[in-house]
């Protein structure tokens, strides 16, 4: 069996990683890109601060995952315990936000608390994500905290999105442990799968990828862009004018513009993609000369007053990410901002509304502004899989058709399942269908069953 892989992200290393361990001999690894990593990769920059793309962190589901990336890094890496925030009302609420209101104003912590006791109606009887959040959360959260900061995450109207996505995504509420926090004056931090979190200690997040792609480099093709897939011939063109045959594809490009890259593709398969929705992401890396004592990780902005949605106090993940990792003498943040048809943005002006945001915030003073010596910016175009209502019967009608065609779209993009788009999750999908193709098993995480 020849199989082709399309992308060198997560999810291709992760077939390509399976295959090479399986011993089997006819695969090869197609990359647009000059490196590894896709989504996860990482960039040095001219001043020597270590960019990712986006506010990575590793924590995994999967013992096999965790193998692999054991075998990547070794022992060169840090292990932190998460300390995220959210910062609202000049205030930081620490995450998640609707454990912790007790930190808020009285008449914010009074409208969030009374949202909560006058609940209406069932989250299983609502129609979409922000019918599903009122029901949940009450009118002082959503207002204050869910409603602005999704919407400036996913840069659509939040009625367009499905609700199935939820899962360990969203931290759902408890009021009596809420009333039990505000009376006890409790932090209440642990939720989530990522409370504790590992990080390479060298090359930010794309060492866990250049890692684990050295076994088998030879099998690695970079520089190759795919143009368009013979489904009849069972060929790949790529820009540079190479032609490659396959018996079987896997693929992690975009699902849309794969679909659209092939020829004979029916209509109705064509015309499906119209309901896959994606937004992009404009990542922005500020590095700083000079210390910076701040323990946070990781904060959520919902508000108005900054184009962002997150900021990650980067160096406190590794001191390697500043210049000759004295994280003493220097600091670094990174902050990401969602663009979309609903939500445009400018990569002209975003590093200014950047640095202005964080001004507005206090995340910065006037005078650090004029300490800023790197400042590195990544477009990302697909950033988000947006889980909009129509997604599923698009996917219902896309991935059989293509299956049948001995095609497999599997990865972040690939699959567009979001709620199954972390590293670890991405990497197994790759993972599992090689399983799937070699030995009949069961994709699991692609069909939200592990």
């Amino acid at each position: 069996m020849t199989i082709l892989i399309l992308g060198a992200g997560p999810t291709g290393l992760g077939a390509a990683y399976h295959l090479n361990k399986l011993g089997h001999k006819d695969w090869q690894l197609f990359e647009r890109n000059d490196h590894v990593g896709g989504l996860s990769a990482s960039f040095l920059d001219d001043a020597g601060f270590t960019w990712d793309i986006g506010g990575h962190v590793l924590f995994s589901h999967y013992n096999y995952f965790d193998k692999a990336v054991a075998e990547a890094l070794g022992d060169s890496y840090y292990e932190h315990q998460r300390e995220s925030w959210v910062r609202i009302l000049q205030t930081w609420v620490p995450y998640p936000f609707q454990n912790n209101v007790r930190h808020l104003p009285d008449d914010a912590l009074h409208a969030c608390v009374e949202g909560l006791r006058n609940l209406k109606g069932s989250p299983a009887h609502t129609n979409n994500f922000r019918e599903w959040m009122d029901t949940v959360f009450g009118s002082g959260i959503v207002n204050y905290f869910m409603e602005p900061y999704n919407r400036k995450v996913w840069g659509v109207p939040l009625e367009t999105m499905s609700k199935e996505w939820i899962a360990e995504r969203v931290s759902v509420v408890d009021l009596a442990r809420i009333e039990k926090n505000i009376a006890e004056q409790r932090d209440d931090l642990s939720w989530g799968p990522n409370n504790t979190f590992k990080f390479p200690k060298q090359g930010g997040t794309g060492a866990i990828y250049e890692g684990a792609a050295k076994p088998f480099r030879d099998r690695i093709h970079l520089n190759h862009e795919m143009q368009t897939v013979d489904l009849e011939a069972k060929q790949v063109r790529f820009t540079n004018g190479r032609v490659e045959s396959y018996d079987v594809l896997i693929t992690t490009a975009p699902l849309d513009v794969f679909v659209r890259s092939c020829n004979s593709m029916p209509e109705a398969v064509v015309t499906a993609t119209d309901d896959l929705v994606h937004n992009g992401g404009l990542i922005v890396g500020l590095g700083f000369d000079g210390g910076r004592a701040d323990t946070k990780c990781w904060m959520y902005f919902p508000e108005s007053n900054s184009p962002f949605y997150r900021v990650t106090n980067f160096h406190n993940y590794s001191p390697h990410n500043v210049p000759n990792g004295d994280a003493k003498r220097s600091f670094s943040v990174m902050c990401e901002t969602t663009y979309s048809p609903h939500k445009p943005e400018s990569p002209a002006t975003i590093v200014d509304e950047t640095v202005l945001g964080l001004i507005n915030n206090g995340m910065i003073t006037h005078r650090e502004n004029r300490d800023i010596v790197s400042r590195y910016l990544i477009d990302i175009p697909y950033s988000y899989p947006v889980p909009a209502l129509g997604r599923n019967r698009a996917l219902s009608l896309i991935q059989p058709y293509l299956e049948s065609r001995d095609v497999y779209s599997r990865g972040r993009f690939g699959a567009w399942k979001y709620e199954v788009g972390n590293m670890d999750h991405s990497f197994m999908q790759g993972v599992e269908v090689v399983d799937r193709l070699l030995a009949g098993t069961e994709e699991k995480v692609i069909n939200g069953k592990g």
